[in-house]
């Protein structure tokens, strides 16, 4: 079986990671498949929303270790092989924040190290409430300096911080208080939950969407005045498209949009 499926149903692509024998660990053959994925999904206009999860007790366990301490036997002693990894880390991480289509975070088990990272650089997240979260490299006397960058962008920062130097774990509970999730559910209702965001989010207009999602994030890194000139020239552009025209009609005529 592949490592990283593909289901697709109602403009949804589901992907589900499947390698539950090293907790979907992020090794570079998972990299690889999910770049492949991000790859064709941006391109892909029948897909308005994507899920991702992983097959068997984890989520995600963060970068393969044991791939890891095999790439450090080399001439230079890894750091060939470990600047290749993560900036093929850093690819898919950013790809999935940069898709048109809203990325959901279906976790369950633990998401730990870029596990967590991996969660983080999903536009949305939803666990189920025994799951639990954590930066642990520290404990390993590995600093997790590439998923602080997503962490520290969904969650305060000294929350972030004492994460990164404890290695201790977070509920999901407190996970959804900080803001790392948007909610924690009960195991049983975690697929059914996140496939209803996804449909509803697939079920608006797609070129809104998209439009919406690279702007929420080009603006986060603005000042606010040229925040404000940027999304007034974005909204300004959305405005001129025909099925929002269509849109804004049938809202007045109190029907359903007929989007082409």
């Amino acid at each position: 079986m592949a490592i990283l499926e593909r289901h697709d149903k109602n403009a949804v692509a589901h992907l589900q990671m499947n390698a539950p024998e090293r907790l979907n660990a992020l090794s570079d053959e998972m990299l690889q498949a999910l770049q492949a994925q991000i790859d064709v999904l941006k391109d892909d206009t029948s897909i308005k929303a994507v899920i991702l999860s992983g097959i068997g007790k984890a989520f995600c366990a963060g970068h393969d270790i044991r791939q890891m301490t095999a790439g450090r036997a080399t001439a230079d002693k890894g750091q060939s092989y470990f600047e290749g990894l993560f900036a093929r880390c850093t690819s898919v991480m950013l790809g999935l924040q940069q898709l048109p289509q809203p990325v959901i975070a279906q976790v369950h088990g633990i998401a730990t190290a870029a596990g967590c990272q991996l969660v983080a650089s999903c536009d949305l997240a939803i666990a189920s409430d025994d799951c639990r979260f954590g930066v642990n490299g520290v404990n390993i006397g590995l600093f997790c300096s590439t998923p602080m960058v997503a962490l520290s962008r969904n969650i305060p920062r000294k929350h972030a911080f004492e994460l990164l130097t404890t290695g201790e774990f977070m509920s999901a509970p407190r996970a959804a208080e900080l803001g790392l999730i948007n909610r924690a559910v009960p195991a049983a209702q975690l697929e059914a939950e996140t496939r209803a965001l996804a449909d509803k989010i697939a079920s608006k207009l797609g070129a809104a969407v998209k439009v919406g999602k690279e702007a929420y994030y080009q603006q986060l890194e603005m000042p606010i005045e040229e925040a404000y000139a940027y999304t007034s020239e974005v909204i300004v552009t959305n405005l001129m498209q025909p099925d929002t025209v269509e849109g804004m009609q049938a809202f007045i005529e109190k029907r359903s949009p007929d989007w082409k």
